[in-house]
């Protein structure tokens, strides 16, 4: 790679940007109360394994949504060879301008994502948008025990301090106007397969490049890789599968 964009030297060509499964996707997708709809939204899609996912078992158009312009260019490129290129529908905007650009949504998707615009505010932005009796899928990072290891609490309050409990998510949910059906913990595998996997060799090669921003970048991920393998299963994504009333 010539770049020398750190998202793209560490991410670049990978399929998955997050945890995550088209296993647990199809998990959490197939236990909604509904199997079709109209219109679909994949907020914050990244390079669109979900996206792709959604695209297949729905048979649907599928919006999806992301401010990086490189990863819908991957995303294009992937949804073309799996045949489903006519049914993704890219567009580079910001996730919380999804209302002044969609209404009517059936269904909301956002893996991982929502914490970009921040938990609480993307689930008041988006129910706007969102038809009554629509649904919003979306998986946010939460801590899982309520004594997780030191390292883990220490690395959080500094890289993300608004990082909350499942349940007070759940509440969240609520406050901001729906109607929560369930919700679904990724399970430690789907960290692993095709992202960390992945990522600490990637890291591990960069960690001495000779731009600084980029050495950073390279490691504080592995930092992050280091603080899960310890981290006792003490937070996860966990996917709040919600319906506006």
């Amino acid at each position: 790679m010539t770049t020398s964009d750190p998202i793209q030297l560490l991410f670049g060509g990978m399929d998955k940007l997050g945890p995550g499964s088209d296993d647990d996707t199809l998990r959490v997708l197939r236990g909604l109360p509904r199997g079709r709809f109209e219109r679909i939204v994949d907020a914050g899609c990244g390079a669109g394994r979900q996206t792709l996912v959604l695209a297949r078992e729905l048979s649907t158009t599928v919006h999806a949504i992301d401010a990086h312009q490189p990863f819908l260019d991957a995303l294009v490129q992937r949804a073309a060879d799996a045949g489903v290129g006519h049914l993704v529908e890219p567009r580079c905007i910001d996730m919380a301008a999804i209302p002044q650009t969609f209404s009517a949504i059936d269904l909301l998707w956002s893996e991982g994502a929502a914490y970009n615009i921040g938990f609480s505010n993307a689930l008041k932005l988006w129910l706007p948008a969102i038809k009554p009796g629509g649904f919003a899928v979306v998986s946010e990072l939460a801590w899982l025990t309520a004594d997780p290891p030191v390292g883990a609490r220490d690395f959080f309050t500094s890289g993300y301090p608004d990082m909350k409990s499942a349940a007070e998510n759940v509440a969240l949910a609520e406050a901001a106007g729906y109607q929560v059906l369930g919700t679904h913990t990724l399970p430690r595998q789907a960290w692993i397969d095709r992202y960390y996997e992945l990522l600490e060799p990637r890291a591990k090669n960069l960690v001495g490049h000779a731009d600084p921003a980029i050495r950073d970048f390279a490691a504080e991920t592995l930092r992050e890789i280091e603080i899960f393998a310890a981290s006792q299963d003490s937070y996860g994504y966990v996917f709040y599968i919600l319906q506006r009333p």
